[in-house]
C-alpha cells in the first residue's frame, strides 16, 4: 500500500515516514499543500496523512479541494490542532479520520489499518481466502495451519493482490503500490516478488492475464 503523508515539520515528517516504512507501506513525503496538490495528482497512493497548517497552501484547503474534484482517497488528518471547531471542520471538509499530535504510533497504525479495510470495502480486519489467511496487524500468513514466512516487500505484494482479492493489476500498478518515489525499481523486481510468492503458496494462486497483469484466483 501507497501512502501520501504531508507534513511540514521535518522531525514529525521523518519519524512518521520511517516507522510506516517499517510497517512495510511505501510514503512519500512532502512538506506543503502545493507539493500534496501535485501529488495527489498521479492518482497512485491509498490514503492520504495530511497536516492543517502547512506552508502554500492550508492543509485544510487541500482537502476540500480535493474532495470538490471527486478525490476518493481516505484522509486522516494529523495535527496539533485539539480544538472541536477544528475537529469538526476538519471532518466536515471531508476528512475520514482525525488524529491529534502527539500520538502514540500504535495508534496512528491501527487507524491507517481501518482506513484502509473501510476504503476496499472489507469489514473484518483479518483477511481469509481459499487456504490463506493474511493479518494485516501482525503481518502473519497461514496457509492452512501453516505459518509461512515472507519478506517485506512479498507480504506488501501478497496484500496489495488479497485487498481486495480477485483484481488484475498490471505490473505498472504494482510497482506503484509497493514501491515509493525515492526506490529505483529493477524491471523485473515485482515478476521476481510473484515468483518467491507461487513457490511459497501455490503455483496457480497467482494467474498471469495475459497482456492485462497479475490476480489471485482460487476458482
Amino acid at each position: 500500500m501507497r501512502l501520501l503523508l504531508v507534513e511540514d515539520d521535518a522531525m514529525i515528517g521523518e519519524s512518521i515516514s520511517e516507522a510506516l516504512t517499517n510497517e512495510n507501506y511505501a510514503v512519500d513525503w512532502v512538506r506543503d499543500g502545493k507539493s500534496a496538490e501535485l501529488a495527489l495528482a498521479n492518482g497512485v497512493y491509498d490514503l492520504l496523512l495530511l497536516d492543517l497548517g502547512l506552508p502554500k497552501k492550508l492543509g485544510l484547503q487541500v482537502l476540500k479541494e480535493y474532495r470538490q474534484r471527486n478525490g476518493i482517497l481516505p484522509v486522516l488528518i494529523i495535527t496539533a490542532r485539539d480544538a472541536m471547531a477544528d475537529k469538526v471542520g476538519g471532518l466536515d471538509a471531508g476528512a475520514d479520520d482525525y488524529l491529534v499530535k502527539p500520538f502514540d504510533l500504535d495508534e496512528l497504525f491501527a487507524r491507517v489499518r481501518a482506513l484502509l479495510r473501510r476504503h476496499t470495502g472489507r469489514a473484518q480486519p483479518i483477511i481469509k481466502y481459499g487456504a490463506i489467511t493474511l493479518n494485516p496487524a501482525s503481518r502473519e500468513v497461514h496457509l492452512g495451519d501453516e505459518l509461512l514466512s515472507f519478506s517485506a516487500h512479498e507480504f506488501s505484494l501478497l496484500l496489495t493482490l488479497l485487498d481486495p482479492p480477485e483484481r488484475v493489476l498490471s505490473l505498472a500498478e504494482l510497482e506503484e503500490k509497493l514501491y515509493s518515489w525515492d526506490h529505483e525499481v529493477a524491471s523485473n523486481t515485482v515478476e521476481v516478488l510473484i515468483h518467491r510468492l507461487r513457490k511459497k503458496i501455490g503455483t496457480d494462486f497467482i494467474r498471469n492475464v495475459r497482456g492485462v497483469g497479475y490476480k489471485v484466483s482460487i476458482s
